[in-house]
């Protein structure tokens, strides 16, 4: 048998990849976490399958069971929100299943950020504005963030901010940035990103806590100058007198069919 850790995507049930979708429905267990997998996920369990919500069972327990469908030879379906690079709880997980000598794979999800992103309609690396997007959050009760690792920190590269599990802390956030970004500074909030339900809030960093009056977990707050952007310079890759190995400039194509 496989444990088959898979990303669930940000909330919408069809931005699940192909191959997370055929692991679902060829495994005869299904542990999921409630709090943020949308039902509609499960819909993809095979008939009979045991499906469990792991959000209110301990580490221990989530195991026991991942252990048990092992003893009885039967693949499990291990669905996370989102993708599993981050801020998942697999590590913990998959330490704990070397120890045991149970086998696993990780199959990618869509993360949050991109999600996030797409309803706002941007693009978060702009030329000449910014070229890096920096994954982070504040501490929160669960996980402390290590020293070094600041918003301030961050914020002095200039680069995009998507800042996660930090809503409750707007303020903050805010504060913390003001300093490097300024008032004016383009922000986002966007709540359950591709649920039904999706709320995107824009502003600048001077005004979006002001904006965001009952949002509440399950947001994510975007910083950064590229976020409505219009004044960028066109980046080079698709200019006519650039050369590149499939659009070469002054001779014939130079890609596979295409002739010598």
């Amino acid at each position: 048998m496989t444990v088959h850790f898979i990303g669930a995507g940000p909330g919408a049930p069809d931005l699940l990849t192909l191959r997370g979708r055929d692991l679902i429905a060829a495994s005869p267990v299904c542990l999921y976490a409630g709090s943020l997998v949308p039902e509609g996920v499960l819909a993809h369990c095979p008939e009979g399958c045991r499906i469990i919500n792991t959000a209110p069972l301990s580490l221990d327990e989530i195991i026991d069971e991942i252990s048990a469908a092992h003893a009885a030879g039967q693949d499990v379906a291990r669905l996370h929100s989102g993708d599993l690079s981050v801020w998942s709880a697999m590590g913990e997980q998959l330490r704990r299943l070397r120890g045991l000598g149970i086998p696993y794979d990780v199959t990618p999800g869509v993360p949050s950020f991109a999600a996030a992103s797409a309803a706002l309609g941007a693009e978060l690396t702009l030329p000449g504005v910014a070229q890096s997007v920096v994954l982070t959050r504040t501490s929160g009760r669960a996980t402390a963030m290590p020293e070094a690792e600041t918003l301030d920190t961050f914020a002095r590269t200039g680069s995009v901010l998507a800042i996660h599990l930090s809503i409750h802390v707007l303020d903050r956030v805010v504060a913390d940035l003001l300093p490097h970004y300024g008032a004016e500074c383009p922000a986002a909030v966007v709540w359950r990103a591709s649920w039904p339900d999706e709320r995107v809030i824009r502003g600048s960093l001077g005004s979006i806590a002001g904006l965001c009056e009952g949002v509440d977990r399950t947001a994510l707050i975007l910083v950064g100058h590229t976020l409505g952007h219009e004044g960028f310079g066109e980046s080079r890759l698709y200019a006519g007198d650039y050369d590149r190995r499939f659009r070469p400039v002054g001779t014939a194509p130079r890609f596979p069919g295409a002739g010598e």
